[in-house]
């Protein structure tokens, strides 16, 4: 595979862009070799600089479920740029994309639109602390809700990939009042509410957790919290920055039954433009300034490109009622072929899929908290990142992060994922 323009690329990036990249991850410091850098993407398919094409398994890390470059959404954009790309005033658009949101996630009555997922969860732990008068969060290990200095307490993401211990530069004081309990542990929850419950604020989760790799929620895990926190009168705050209409129509709590408090959002909710989102029930919304004291501002918040994008996005899949459960049967076939493919190369894995959302581990027994992902072996998955790369698939370069699949996704694109998956199996079973 050539890859002289990438490379190329990336030591003249050293010079100007710390590590050469624009987020940790993409460095591929923990599978080793340079970056690609992406030229195009048509459908389910990327093409670097350099002319090699790869099967997209990242999808721009989730917001990408109709894959690149879909007609309409391009269409919509072009639309929108002819009129103006920022105003820093209310437009319509904004006020439509509200109306699908809560209409499609029961849960949000009032949204407000920030320009990151970051954004949105900082604000939802703000807008906790404001509501209850309470300072404590609990978040769980391996949870990654964005690089927010209270937040960045046992993270996973790219702190994970890159061994980081949380992060240089954080206060302590900053994390004094976030309690990082273990995912899926509701003893630990008990345990903490007990300790501290009147002090505590809210509880942060991934519904689905997508940042230690992708582990599902344990059958009652999220009904717990639900009722723990309205026990203590806490609030209950759903992190559907990823899983927000990836896995369903009204996010993880459609799908498990479980309706929060507060939801962050982005990702698809931009179409793979920059943008983020809170939203709740009005009574606790209304808290947030100009009506409340809760104060929250962004200069870029609602941006007409954005918003158009996200906008389009909901109302494709309003119209195709079959998508998500096309979608994890895509997803059980791969997991399947693979599972199969690795016991018969003899290779220990422990495969998790939720809907278009997998994370294949090269490691002994389930995966159902941060503890269990960090026992994988990061040195096999270095090699089945590479092994990928020369099946012409670009999975995720890090054991800690989900891959993703797309609507863009046809028969032979399922058949060529499996086909390499096997293929890099066998290979590793042989080393």
């Amino acid at each position: 595979m050539n890859t002289n323009i990438s490379n190329r690329l990336y030591q003249e990036s050293l010079a100007k862009i710390p590590g050469g990249v624009n987020s940790p991850v993409r460095a591929f410091k923990s599978v080793g070799g340079n970056p690609l850098f992406i030229q195009r993407g048509e459908g389910a398919w990327i093409i670097d600089v350099d002319g090699n094409r790869f099967l997209d398994c990242v999808c721009s890390w989730g917001p990408l479920i109709f894959g690149h470059a879909h007609p309409r959404i391009a269409e919509a954009l072009r639309h929108q740029l002819a009129l103006g790309w920022t105003f820093g005033a209310p437009t319509e658009l904004e006020l439509r994309l509200a109306e699908i949101i809560t209409h499609m996630v029961p849960s949000v009555e009032k949204v407000r639109f920030v320009s990151s997922g970051t954004e949105a969860t900082m604000s939802a732990i703000r807008l906790a602390r404001g509501f209850t008068k309470r300072n404590k969060i609990i978040k769980f290990e391996g949870c990654y809700h964005g690089h927010a200095d209270c937040l960045l307490a046992k993270s996973g993401s790219g702190i994970a990939t890159l061994g980081l211990p949380d992060s240089a530069g954080v206060p302590f004081g900053t994390t004094s009042d976030t309690i990082p309990l273990p995912y899926n542990d509701v003893d630990a929850v008990r345990k903490a509410f007990e300790d501290y419950g009147e002090d505590i604020a809210g509880v942060i989760v991934e519904p689905i957790a997508g940042n230690m790799g992708c582990v599902p929620p344990m059958p009652s895990f999220l009904q717990s919290l639900r009722d723990i926190t309205s026990h203590f009168k806490a609030l209950l705050i759903f992190d559907e920055v990823m899983t927000g209409f990836r896995v369903a129509k009204g996010g993880a709590q459609e799908l498990y039954h479980v309706k929060p408090d507060i939801t962050t959002f982005g990702k698809i909710i931009g179409g793979g433009l920059p943008v983020g989102a809170y939203g709740g029930g009005a009574e606790i919304m209304d808290m947030v300034a100009p009506v409340g004291p809760v104060y929250q501002a962004g200069t870029l918040s609602g941006n007409p490109l954005a918003i158009t994008a996200g906008l389009e996005t909901l109302m494709i899949i309003n119209e195709d009622p079959g998508m998500y459960s096309r979608l994890d049967e895509m997803g059980r076939h791969v997991a399947q072929e693979w599972r199969l493919a690795a016991h018969e190369a003899g290779v220990r894995v422990s495969i998790n899929q939720i809907g278009s959302m997998f994370t294949l581990f090269f490691a002994d027994g389930p995966v159902l908290n941060y503890a269990q992902a960090l026992t994988s072996d990061t040195d096999i998955f270095s090699r089945f990142f590479r092994l990928m790369q020369e099946q012409e698939i670009y999975y995720p370069p890090s054991q800690y992060e989900c891959a993703f699949l797309s609507t863009a996704m046809g028969d032979s694109e399922i058949d060529h994922l499996i086909r390499g998956g096997k293929e890099a199996l066998r290979s590793l079973g042989k080393q």
